[in-house]
């Protein structure tokens, strides 16, 4: 099979744009709302980019920016460095043809076959019948339904139809790929084997991927960075394992509170600030300091009795990334030196408070 992304494209716009999306201060109201409040946001080439936020965060808006469906109020938008925000319905055209779509609920045509869906864009393009049948075959064989190309939409399961949607969206040899919250409609199951293929997709063609999700478990499983956007606003922006281990807005928290290991509930409950009985120590490591042997290495040198309650380390990139909590006896003394001895090896500690009796 030989999948191409890459021919027919102009040199001047093939490769000697590092970045293929550039977004600089771009601005959007409607009516008293800031959509978008004053976003800049670079897309590297052959990279996965996730945008995350909450319902109403300026996601749908700024999407819509990107392939010229709404026209910011201010700002610029660079695709392959060619600023598109100004441009006619006319000069956009070619231009979304090297923006390929996938959406939440797949938008296929129910009239019209699976082959006749992906090869949509080649004939909107002119591309002949021949070539538009071939290069459908070929992204069939791509996202593994190479028998499905007579099917129609109704007969195929939600996982199948969003596999359709990317041999459709990938037709027109595409520079981006926009993901439109494109596996919050499929169960947990179907969604890992859409994020492997897109991923599969990204690393054997290097194409460059914009995910649009409100899931940090779509982020955490392919994207290589992740801007956290509310309010119209980017207000977190990093490599994901970096943005996982230190979140630093309150809705990077938030979002990562069901991701991150928590105090277990039945000693949360029972925390009191006054340093009665055992502290409660969060400590979260990431990088270097979770490569060591810190508890053991904490035992042998300060001699200070602790239990470890819960928690837990992950590889996000390729970066251990973890929170343990524990539980210890004594004065003030005894914690202060612990937290003195984590923080020394790059661990960051927070006393949660005090559990009084039998935890």
């Amino acid at each position: 099979m030989n999948v191409h992304f890459s021919a027919g494209v102009p040199v001047e716009r093939a490769g000697l744009h590092h970045d293929v999306v550039r977004l600089t201060d771009l601005r959007r109201r409607f009516g008293r709302t800031a959509a978008l409040d004053g976003v800049s946001l670079t897309v590297h080439k052959g990279e996965i980019l996730g945008i995350i936020g909450r319902s109403g965060a300026g996601k749908s808006t700024l999407i819509r920016c990107l392939n010229g469906l709404e026209r910011p109020d201010s700002g610029e938008v660079f695709i392959e460095g060619r600023e598109i925000s100004r441009l006619g319905e006319r000069d956009l055209q070619p231009l979304r043809r090297r923006i390929g779509m996938i959406f939440q609920h797949f938008n296929l045509l129910s009239a019209k076959t699976v082959v006749q869906n992906v090869a949509l864009p080649l004939k909107i393009a002119g591309i002949g019948k021949a070539e538009r049948v071939r290069r459908a075959a070929e992204l069939l064989d791509l996202v593994g339904l190479p028998e499905k190309a007579g099917s129609y939409p109704a007969q195929l399961s939600g996982g199948q139809k969003q596999r359709v949607g990317i041999a459709r969206a990938l037709a027109a040899n595409p520079a981006l790929l926009l993901s439109d919250e494109a596996t919050s409609a499929l169960d947990p199951e179907t969604t890992r084997s859409i994020l492997a293929l897109l991923k599969d997709i990204n690393r054997r063609f290097g194409l460059t991927i914009l995910l649009i999700t409100h899931e940090m478990e779509v982020i955490r499983s392919i994207a290589d960075r992740v801007a956290v956007i509310d309010q119209g606003r980017i207000v977190e922006e990093g490599p994901v394992w970096s943005v996982f281990a230190e979140p630093k807005s309150e809705v990077t928290q938030r979002l990562l509170a069901g991701m991150r290991p928590q105090l277990p509930p039945e000693i949360a409950g029972r925390l009191s600030p006054e340093p009665v009985g055992e502290a409660v120590l969060r400590i979260d490591i990431f990088g270097d300091a979770a490569r060591q042997a810190l508890l053991s290495d904490l035992a042998g040198t300060l001699k200070v009795s602790f239990r470890l309650i819960h928690g837990g380390i992950e590889t996000i990139q390729g970066e251990p990334v973890g929170t343990l909590f524990l539980m210890i006896p004594g004065g003030g003394e005894d914690v202060a030196r612990v937290s003195q001895f984590l923080q020394a090896r790059g661990a960051r500690t927070e006393v949660l408070g005090h559990v009084a009796g039998d935890a």
